[in-house]
């Protein structure tokens, strides 16, 4: 078709796909050195020429290709790593890089803010157990059974792509290792009741330090971030003598805080009662001690005057000892000799009240009974002396 055709600018059809052809075929004739076309015929290219065109044409597009593949997005949670024919190179930070394209270099890109779990004792769920992972030992002989989960990130991209020879590319397998060489030996060194009880959160941490050492002696790149301690139990054979067990403690521990409760509140009052009951025996002492030294005062003031006039300080002393003993009971003594044998109505009760009740007021004297009358015959004679003497001793006796 001409150039100059009028109709050539109203076809509405799609381009002619020959004319296309042929005037590539042109312009690719006059860069490989083809003579102009003569009389308006294009001409045709020799099929070397029209061969090397094609694959002149094709390695400048792989070409471009290829240098674009060097092209690659760093995030900014990420870190991309270098290797120029499989040694490191560089380090790139997050945005827009390029480097030599394969095979000459490459670009490993590792996620740095991404939490990793891996899981020990079990899978999944806490009744999925591996018994060849959550059963230890304790430091006095008893298995266990622990469940723990692991967490952590990457803080050296270059060492964990170098160092990591697990086949998993998060090194799962080397942090699991780990992990279980951690818990046995902290829970090795520990008693049964303290991993069972109180001791769990002190494990966590002595674990999550012991991966730690394990794993930057490894070289790994790695950073522990946490250490959780999901599950603590008994073996399921012996779960029963356990819970047996700890119910024993707890009950120990209740009987003993009753008993120190009793304790402290019986050991006081014994002390008072013991402080009381010394105290009136020191007041007993003394007044016993007091007594004693004036009844041994008295009877040495009395000795000299008894060695003087035996009989008369024998009868006053009868005396005084009756009257004391006769007005302390409640009996009264009349001298039926001295009576004229008439019976004496005596309202005795209201005589006994009315003297306990002068006895209590202050400054009474208490009742006294008179002693009896001595016959005539009973005067004192140098022939009586020996009777009186020995009666006065009987009635001292008694």
């Amino acid at each position: 078709m001409s150039q100059h055709d009028p109709n050539r600018g109203r076809r509405d059809g799609p381009p002619d796909l020959d004319e296309l052809f042929r005037q590539l075929n042109q312009k690719l004739a006059r860069l490989l050195g083809a003579k102009p076309p003569q009389g308006g015929n294009t001409p045709e290219p020799a099929p070397g020429l029209a061969l090397k065109g094609s694959l002149l044409a094709a390695g400048g597009v792989a070409l471009a290709l290829w240098l674009v593949s060097g092209f690659y997005v760093v995030d900014a949670r990420e870190q991309g790593v270098v290797l120029r024919l499989g040694s490191f190179n560089r380090l790139s930070d997050s945005g827009l890089h390029w480097h030599f394209p394969a095979p000459f270099e490459r670009a490993e890109i590792v996620n740095l803010t991404e939490v990793r779990s891996v899981e020990i004792g079990y899978r999944g769920s806490a009744q999925n157990r591996v018994p060849e992972e959550s059963l230890m030992l304790t430091e006095d002989q008893n298995i266990i059974d622990v469940q723990l989960s692991v967490q952590y990130d990457v803080k050296d991209a270059r060492a964990f792509l170098f160092n990591n020879l697990a086949q998993d590319a998060d090194a799962k397998d080397i942090v699991k290792q780990a992990g279980e060489t951690a818990i046995r030996e902290v829970v090795g060194k520990s008693l049964v009741d303290f991993v069972l009880n109180e001791g769990r959160a002190q494990i966590a941490v002595d674990t999550q330090k012991g991966m730690q050492d394990i794993l930057d002696r490894y070289g790994l790149g790695v950073r522990i971030a946490k250490v959780n301690i999901n599950d603590v139990q008994p073996p399921a054979p012996v779960q029963a003598a356990f819970e047996d067990a700890i119910k024993a403690g707890q009950d120990k521990d209740r009987l003993k805080n009753e008993g120190l409760a009793y304790a402290n509140d019986v050991i006081p009052k014994a002390k008072g009662m013991a402080s009381r009951l010394i105290a009136e025996a020191e007041g007993y002492r003394e007044r016993m001690v007091s007594t004693a030294e004036g009844d041994s005062a008295r009877f040495r003031q009395l000795l000299p005057e008894y060695n003087k006039a035996p009989a008369v300080t024998r009868n006053r002393l009868y005396f005084e000892m009756m009257q004391q003993v006769i007005g302390n009971t409640s009996k009264i003594v009349i001298d039926s000799k001295s009576g004229s044998g008439k019976l004496l109505y005596l309202p005795l009760n209201q005589l006994l009240e009315a003297g306990k009740a002068g006895a209590t007021q202050p400054g009474t004297a208490s009742a006294k009974v008179a002693p009896p009358e001595l016959p005539a015959e009973a005067a004192p004679s140098e022939g009586r002396s020996g009777r009186d003497s020995t009666r006065g001793r009987e009635l001292g006796g008694r």
